[in-house]
């Protein structure tokens, strides 16, 4: 009986295992077909004149952030792209869009897997390392702060859903802004790697709309979102 109930155990948690590893979602591409540490500059030293006023504008940013600006730092440390609904409309639901969802649990992935290894490449200290005069507004990381993740899935976010949708194009590309301006607002990041976030989000995009299958799972996402809007 003992050995029955371990070989169920086993079975069990191998189970789990495999349906997580199914629920992973696969990048398009990864840091071998756009490697961000060979196309980005360094970042400015912990204690250089850019990095130090820097910190200037990021302690003022802190003193003067209001109870709903702090909210919506919070809530934009969500790594989804529903968080452009506020753009996209109500119609603009993950239970009404699983293609869409799909295609987007991939571009997080992508993201993911190519800004981690430029991040552990340059290895730039988060602002909060730099000063204790800091205080973020989320749990702190350790990951490197150069360029942010975050702000480089806004912008490709904006990239991807501007090419579904060019009639939101600007809206669009201005929520992004947004998204990385409240990495500030949150205390996680400097200015300089929210802007170079918009060069690796161009560039993981580019290589990314090269990818066949890419490009086949975009298109299938694309007439259903278009559909469920109401667009031809």
């Amino acid at each position: 009986m003992r050995n029955f109930v371990a070989v169920l155990a086993f079975l069990t948690l191998g189970a789990v295992f495999n349906a997580n590893a199914v629920d992973e979602a696969k990048p398009y591409i990864t840091s071998k077909e756009v490697d961000l540490s060979q196309y980005l500059p360094a970042p400015p030293a912990d204690d250089s004149a850019q990095t130090k006023a820097e910190i200037a504008e990021l302690l003022a940013i802190q003193a003067k952030r209001t109870p709903e600006e702090e909210k919506a730092a919070i809530a934009d440390a969500q790594e989804n792209v529903w968080r452009f609904a506020d753009v996209m409309g109500a119609k603009f639901d993950a239970a009404k869009l699983p293609k869409v969802a799909a295609l987007f649990e991939r571009v997080v992935a992508t993201e993911d897997v190519v800004d981690d290894h430029a991040k552990k490449f340059f290895h730039r200290s988060r602002p909060y390392m730099v000063s204790d005069e800091i205080h973020p507004l989320l749990k702190k990381s350790t990951s490197g702060s150069w360029p942010s993740g975050h702000s480089t899935l806004g912008y490709l976010m904006a990239t991807v859903l501007a090419d579904m949708v060019p009639e939101k194009r600007n809206e669009l590309f201005a929520r992004a802004a947004v998204y990385a301006e409240n990495r500030l607002v949150a205390g996680f990041h400097y200015r300089s790697d929210t802007v170079m976030s918009r060069t690796g989000a161009a560039l993981i995009a580019q290589k990314m709309f090269e990818q066949p299958e890419f490009n086949t799972e975009f298109d299938a996402a694309k007439a259903e979102l278009r559909a469920e809007m109401g667009l031809k």
